[in-house]
C-alpha cells in the first residue's frame, strides 16, 4: 500500500561490495576507476598492506565519503550567458559548494569528460567560506595532484586530488579556488548551480580575501565532486538523488541550498546521523534521449554519474517529466525532442534499477510530480504522467517508492502543483516544496 508522501521499502537486494580496482603508482594523481568507489589506486593498495593502512584511516586518509557532486555537461548556453564556452586562460575561478557530511580530510574531483584537450590545471586550493569570494583566514590549503600542484586531466577523463588535511562539518560550506593558467578552451561544467561562482585575472587561488573576484556566474565548471574522509567510521551508506531540474533544484534561492537533496542531508543531520547526500540532476535531462543542452541521457550517464560515486547505497530516481513534455512542440527555438511511450519509459527505469542493482545498490523510484499549467503541458503528457506513476506506485520492481506526486499536488487539482508549493512556472517547486519532498522521504527506509 502506498500512503500519500510515504516511502515503502522492498527487500531482496543483496549489497555487495565494490571490487577493488588495482593499478600501479605512476606519481601524478590517479583516474578515478571504473569499480564506483571513486578512490585512487595507491589509496587502495595502502588499505591492503596491513598496518600502514590502518595508520592511514586513522589519519583520516581512509576510505572517502562523498560530501558534495554536480553531473558534468557539455559546453552550452542555453540558460543564458556563462563562461563555458569560452574557457579560462590566466585566470583564476571560486566555487562554493555545501558539504553534506563531515570529515578530517578533503579532496576534489575535476571532470574533463567533454574536453576535446587535456585540461591543464596551475593549481587548486580549498579553505573554509567566509562570505561570497572570501574565504576564513588560514584555513587556505593548497590541493595537490600525485604531490604535485599542478597536474592534467585527460580528455575525456577525471582525476582526483590528493587529501588536504581540513576539518569540516556536515552542512558546512567549502570554497573550491581553481587557476588555469594555460588556456582551456570549451569546459565540461554544470550548468545550473543555484549558486554564485567567482572569477579573477591572474593567480588568487590563495587569496583570503573577495576583491580580486569581481566577475560572477551561476554555474559550476570542471568541478565535479568533493570528498571527505576521517571524522567519523565509512559505511556504505551514501544516498544519490538522480534525474532532471526538479532534482538540480531550479527555482530555488540562489545560495541558500534550498534543492530537495540538501534539505534531506539536512534532516540527516538534524537526526544527529549525516549522510553522503550527492545531487545527480540535470536540468532538462531525459530518461531516453541525449541533447546537447541537457546531458546524456539517463540511461547512458547513470554508470558514470550515479554509480561511480565511492559508498553509495541507495539512489532515489525522479526522472521522465521532460521525455512526456519535450517532444510537443511549443513555439520556442528548441526543436521537440522524440516522443517517447509509456512503455519505453518504464523500460529505461528498469534499466537503471538493472544497472544499480548489478551493483550492489538499491533503488527508491520517485513519482512524477503535477505539471498542469507549464509551458509544456499537455492532457496527452497528463496520462502517460498518470500511466508511469502507476506502474511506479505497484510494480514492485523498485526497492521502495516515495510518492513525491501525492506529496506536492493541490488535493482539489492532483494534475497541479499545490500553489503553496508552485515557484510560479507550475512545473518546478518553490523553496517550500522542494523542503516537503525532503520530508516526503522516510530517513529508515534508504
Amino acid at each position: 500500500m502506498i500512503v500519500s508522501g510515504s516511502l515503502v521499502r522492498r527487500s531482496g537486494v543483496a549489497l555487495v561490495s565494490a571490487a577493488v580496482l588495482m593499478a600501479p603508482a605512476t606519481g601524478v594523481a590517479a583516474p578515478v576507476p571504473p569499480d564506483g568507489t571513486g578512490a585512487p589506486a595507491a589509496a587502495y593498495a595502502a588499505g591492503r598492506a596491513g598496518g600502514a593502512g590502518h595508520a592511514a584511516a586513522a589519519q583520516g586518509q581512509g576510505p572517502w565519503r562523498g560530501g558534495w557532486a554536480a553531473a558534468p555537461q557539455q559546453p552550452t548556453e542555453v540558460f543564458g550567458k556563462n563562461w563555458s564556452v569560452s574557457g579560462f586562460a590566466r585566470q583564476t575561478v571560486r566555487q562554493v559548494v555545501r558539504v553534506s557530511t563531515g570529515g578530517a580530510q578533503i579532496r576534489i574531483k575535476l571532470s574533463n569528460r567533454y574536453g576535446t584537450a587535456p585540461l591543464k590545471i596551475a593549481g587548486a586550493t580549498v579553505a573554509r567560506t567566509d562570505r561570497g569570494a572570501a574565504v576564513q583566514a588560514g584555513s587556505v590549503r593548497q590541493l595537490t595532484f600525485g604531490k604535485r600542484r599542478s597536474a592534467t586531466v585527460a580528455a575525456g577523463g577525471e582525476l582526483l586530488s590528493d587529501g588536504a588535511g581540513l576539518t569540516v562539518r556536515a552542512l558546512e560550506p567549502v570554497t573550491v579556488t581553481l587557476y588555469f593558467d594555460a588556456p582551456t578552451g570549451p569546459t565540461t561544467f554544470h550548468a545550473k548551480s543555484t549558486a554564485t561562482s567567482y572569477r579573477a585575472a591572474g593567480d588568487h587561488r590563495a587569496d583570503a580575501g573577495a576583491a580580486a573576484f569581481a566577475e560572477t556566474t551561476q554555474s559550476w565548471y570542471y568541478l565535479s565532486g568533493v570528498e571527505v574522509a576521517g571524522g567519523a567510521a565509512a559505511r556504505r551508506d551514501g544516498v544519490v538523488t538522480f534525474g532532471d531540474s526538479i532534482t538540480d533544484g531550479y527555482g530555488s534561492t540562489i545560495d541558500a541550498d534550498h534543492r530537495y537533496p540538501d534539505a534531506l542531508a539536512e534532516r540527516f543531520a538534524a537526526a544527529g546521523r549525516p549522510r553522503s547526500i550527492l545531487n545527480e540532476g540535470i536540468s532538462g535531462n531525459q530518461l531516453t534521449n541525449s541533447t546537447a543542452d541537457f546531458g546524456e541521457k539517463a540511461v547512458a550517464r547513470f554508470p558514470k554519474d550515479a554509480l561511480n560515486e565511492p559508498n553509495v547505497r541507495t539512489v532515489i530516481l525522479l526522472e521522465g517529466i521532460n521525455d512526456i513534455g519535450m517532444s510537443v512542440p511549443t513555439g520556442g527555438s528548441n526543436k521537440p525532442t522524440p516522443d517517447v511511450s509509456v512503455h519505453q519509459l518504464i523500460s529505461a527505469q528498469r534499466e537503471l534499477i538493472r544497472q544499480a542493482h548489478r551493483k550492489g545498490v538499491k533503488v527508491i523510484g520517485a513519482t512524477l510530480t503535477p505539471f498542469k499549467g507549464a509551458g509544456y503541458y499537455t492532457e496527452r503528457g497528463e496520462t502517460k504522467r498518470v500511466a508511469l506513476n502507476r506502474w511506479i506506485r505497484t510494480s514492485g520492481e523498485f526497492d521502495g517508492v516515495v510518492d513525491l506526486d501525492r506529496a506536492l499536488s493541490d488535493p482539489a487539482d492532483r494534475g497541479r502543483l499545490a500553489a503553496a508549493y508552485d515557484s510560479g512556472d507550475h512545473l518546478h517547486p518553490n523553496d517550500a516544496g522542494y523542503r516537503a519532498m525532503a520530508e516526503a522521504i522516510d530517513l529508515d527506509a534508504i
